[in-house]
């Protein structure tokens, strides 16, 4: 006869709720822990699905993620002209938030160098990679778009081709995939209004200066267009992507890139480090210390729990006790629930897990190794709260029995 599970049939209605209890609050344990990994994987996504050995940045700067890059468009060509350079790819990558459909649509802007990259490597669900230099996108899912959709960004209209899964930037946006050229005229777009002020505020700079009072078709080229302006710059970049020759060491390229005073040049592992350690890092340790408090929460609950079960049941104790049963038989009783209760707690929290965490907006990623350090942080827990109803299971008297 197991006492453990006589006592548990006889307040089998008190011991599920507790179980219920404490299994959602080892979900919660779980969850901060999967929406953890998810932010690390989320963070590091592109890096690792651009697949480039070298990012070429602004002078300075830690990279398009992490904070703002500016690069002129031309410096792709010069950066392929450099010795162990078998490609390079133009990057574009920004955030904007429109209004479609009356709801708000906010968007991780990629601008892929087309046609070198169509978007073959994106995971598509459905449709087709860019086929065309203009016009088209490749939406995630979680933007709620479908195929054939067209979005309006700024002055022109976008035709969704494709649908990833899966693809979304550190901040939890969807991506959307598009031309580098039709993402910079996204990110530079200006209202006429703007563009009308901006050519008067030109034609004002070259009529107060002498070269512009002494040949007046300088003033009728301010008025014109930016991009027939030759000294005005095209739109920036906000990096160049390298890929080296096999054989050649990434870190040699990059030594001879980092040369040049206008930019900074990371590796592959380097652009993540740099992503770990800036934008992800507060949230992180966040997240990480609300599921080490959640830990020490549901040890004290157990605890608690286990000791309030011990209490109902000092009399029937008293009376083991006064009838000669052994200490190890009340010790058994009190641990195997409390390795029971631990037990049926991870499972229930795993089952809910399993159900919820999908629906989360945020990814939640459940990795093996966690699941078995927190089963063994369950296990320490259970063993560790038994002690206080030990404790006072010990010091009842078997007199106590006979009150």
């Amino acid at each position: 006869m197991n006492l453990a599970v006589k006592d548990i049939r006889h307040n089998l209605g008190r011991f599920v709720l507790t179980t219920i209890g404490v299994g959602m609050l080892l979900m919660i344990v779980m969850g901060m822990g999967g929406i953890y990994r998810g932010i690390t994987e989320d963070a590091t996504l592109l890096i690792d699905k651009l697949d480039a050995d070298l990012w070429v940045v602004q002078r300075g700067t830690r990279g398009p993620f992490a904070e703002v890059s500016r690069l002129p468009t031309n410096l792709a060509d010069r950066v392929a002209t450099v010795p162990g350079v078998t490609q390079t790819r133009r990057f574009v990558f920004h955030t904007v938030q429109r209004q479609h459909n009356g709801k708000p649509l906010r968007v991780a802007v990629l601008g892929l160098d087309w046609p070198t990259d169509r978007g073959e490597w994106l995971p598509l669900v459905a449709g087709r990679p860019l086929a065309q230099n203009h016009f088209e996108m490749v939406a995630d899912r979680t933007l709620g778009l479908a195929l054939g959709d067209r979005v309006p960004l700024g002055k022109e209209t976008y035709t969704v081709v494709g649908l990833t899964s899966g693809m979304i930037d550190s901040g939890g946006n969807g991506l959307g995939f598009f031309t580098a050229a039709d993402a910079q005229t996204i990110q530079f777009d200006l209202t006429g209004e703007a563009v009308r002020l901006e050519r008067a505020a030109r034609v004002g700079r070259v009529d107060r200066i002498d070269l512009g009072r002494t040949q007046p078709p300088l003033l009728e080229r301010a008025e014109g267009e930016t991009a027939a302006i030759p000294a005005l710059a095209p739109p920036a970049i906000s990096a160049v992507l390298v890929r080296v020759q096999p054989g050649t060491d990434p870190r040699t390229v990059a030594a001879a890139i980092s040369g040049w005073a206008d930019v900074s040049v990371h590796t592959q592992d380097e652009e993540r480090q740099l992503m770990l350690s800036g934008p992800v890092e507060k949230a992180k340790l966040q997240i990480g210390l609300f599921r080490v408090l959640l830990t020490l929460i549901s040890a004290i609950i157990m605890a608690l729990i286990l000791y309030t079960l011990t209490l109902d049941k000092l009399h029937d104790i008293a009376l083991l006790k006064l009838i000669g049963a052994p200490n190890r038989v009340i010790l058994g009783m009190i641990l195997q629930q409390a390795l029971l209760l631990g037990a049926m707690g991870f499972g229930i929290a795993y089952l809910l897990g399993q159900w919820l965490f999908p629906r989360f907006p945020r990814r939640v990623i459940l990795m093996q190794d966690d699941l078995i350090q927190l089963a063994v942080i369950v296990l320490v827990i259970s063993v560790l709260s038994s002690v206080l109803g030990i404790w006072k299971a010990m010091r009842v008297e078997p007199n106590e029995a006979l009150s």
